[in-house]
Formats: C-alpha cells, structure tokens, sequence
C-alpha cells in the first residue's frame, strides 16, 4: 500500500495567517495601493505611497509575498532598458481571503447549483438536477481521492479515517462518535440550509454519498440525521444507524 501524500495546507489556516499579515498597518496599506495600481510597482513606489523607508518596505513586501498576497519579479518600468539589474517589482496574485468562523463554503454551494442549471436534463426538475450535480462532484472528488492516495480495500473504520480528511478540509468539524460512526458538527451551508432545508440538506446528503461511492467506502451510508446547530448528515456503518433515520420522501 503506498504511503499517505504529503498533507495540503488548510485553506482556513492559510487565510488567517493571510488576514494576520495583513495586520500591519504599513502592509496593509502598501498591498491596497499595489492592488489600485493595476500593473507592477517597485520597492521605492511602495515605500513612497505609505511614507517608510525602502528597506522597510522591503521587508513588508517580502511578507506579503510570503503569505501569497503578491508575487515579485525583476523588471524595468515602462518597459525601457537602463544598465544594471532590473528593479524588483510587485503585483498582486489572485489570491481571495474568506475567513468565516465556523467555517462556511457558500461557494460550493453555488457552484454546485450552476452545474445543475446549466446540465439540468429534460426529465429532471430543478431539485434533481441539484442532487444529481452534488452527488456527481462528490464521486469525483472521491475518485480523484482514491487514485492519490491508493487506500485499497476500505471497510467501514478504515473509510471514515479516509473521508475525514476531506470533510475536515470543508468544514464539516468531523467528530468520530465510534469506530463505525462519524459526526459533523459544523454545516457548512449554514445560514443558506436554514432557507431551503430540503435542498440544501438534500444536496449535502448527496454530495457525501457520491464521495464514499468514488472513494469505495464499503459499509458506510450518510443519512440524514438533523440535530440542532449540526449538520444534517451523519455517517456510519449501515447497522450504526436506525431506519428511522432514512428521510421520507427522497
């Protein structure tokens, strides 16, 4: 069995640390500026817009190239050759800071919709064509899981292990309640699944059980479990759940 990949940062840890660089108020304000600028701004432009010297610039641009808030290279402005070295220069990357606590991903949500609109088929209604959207994405991101990480055989205990990883990842707050049972105790969707809790809750329940289907998780189902302030969905092993668990009318 090969070894477990290397772990990817957590998108929530890397926008705090983002947020914290951005906490200076000579950073802060010299990454505003280099934002409105709309092309490459040297050291001394930089320095000029917030009043400090280059040095000291420099050393705050460095951290906010650091933490991936712009990307430098060396460049004449103006495009005009002079002899020596080319000044460095900074631009802002396309990186989007979102830091909500207890985490939300409104934006899979909405992307999740899209794809049902724009491949809703013509025997589905809207609410179909949503859980179909949300329980394909989940299976391939399961499948993409599996062909990674090459887990082989995945029985219960050893598939929640496995599908923690990503619902830890998206904010889910997995907590494993026993060896075959695994509670979320964060939705991610919330407030949206407050609005709309048939679909939102539906397409949640979906998107979980496609990502077990592509992970080839044996022995584990999502149901719909809603508990106040929590998730709606729970996974566990088929007999860790009572049929009264299942919901009516899916």
């Amino acid at each position: 069995m090969a070894s477990d990949p290397p772990a990817q940062a957590d998108p929530a840890d890397s926008a705090i640390d983002s947020v914290s660089v951005l906490s200076e108020d000579s950073r802060r304000r010299m990454f505003a500026f280099i934002r409105r600028a709309r092309r490459a701004v040297t050291r001394d432009e930089a320095a000029a817009s917030v009043g400090i010297s280059r040095k000291l610039a420099a050393f705050h641009l460095d951290k906010l190239v650091d933490a991936g808030l712009l990307r430098a290279r060396y460049e004449t402005p103006g495009g005009t050759r002079k002899v020596g070295r080319q000044p460095k220069v900074y631009e802002p990357t396309d990186a989007q800071i979102t830091v909500n606590i207890p985490d939300r991903r409104h934006e899979l949500l909405a992307d999740l919709l899209l794809d049902a609109v724009l491949t809703e088929q013509a025997d589905e209604n809207a609410g179909q064509a949503a859980m179909r959207a949300a329980q394909q994405r989940g299976r391939q991101m399961g499948e993409a899981a599996r062909t990674e990480t090459r887990p082989g055989r995945l029985g219960p205990e050893r598939g929640l292990t496995a599908c923690e990883r990503l619902l830890d990842r998206y904010g889910y707050e997995p907590v494993r309640e026993t060896p075959t049972r695994l509670r979320l105790r964060n939705c991610p969707f919330h407030p949206l699944a407050a609005k709309a809790p048939d679909l939102v809750c539906g397409m949640n329940q979906a998107f979980v059980s496609g990502y077990l289907d592509g992970l080839e998780v044996n022995g584990v189902r999502a149901a719909l479990v809603p508990e106040p302030g929590e998730c709606c969905v729970r996974l566990g092993s088929g007999d860790s759940e009572s049929a009264d668990d299942t919901p009516q009318g899916r």
